[in-house]
């Protein structure tokens, strides 16, 4: 079981890498919205560099919900989060319980 600071700390690593993501949706052209993109794995691990290729569409259909995040498989962290669902190459997870409203309250969109 992950405490309270744990998820904190968890979903604070990801809303790091979600401002980066941020960043590079702002750097897209008008109209390339079905483009492939590659985006950062929005995972707790900070040492991850790993890219997920997206479309920006795809990015703000996840973005929709600020609970939620886009990771690798295997990069999940099943005590802070629940898989939504599998894509090709990636997984969408969503925040649960104290994560989830870090998640909320660091969201650059709010």
């Amino acid at each position: 079981m992950v405490d309270d600071v744990a998820q904190a700390r968890i979903a604070e690593n990801e809303a790091a890498f979600r401002r980066i993501n941020e960043a590079i949706e702002q750097g897209h052209w008008p109209g390339a919205e079905d483009e492939p993109t590659a985006y950062r794995c929005e995972c707790a691990q900070l040492g991850c560099n790993r890219m997920i290729a997206l479309t920006p569409r795809e990015y703000e259909q996840i973005r929709a919900n600020p609970r939620r995040f886009f990771v690798l498989p295997g990069h999940e962290v099943p005590e802070a989060e629940q898989t939504i669902e599998a894509r090709t190459g990636y997984l969408v997870v969503e925040k649960l319980d104290q994560a989830g409203a870090v998640a909320e309250a660091t969201d650059p969109r709010s």
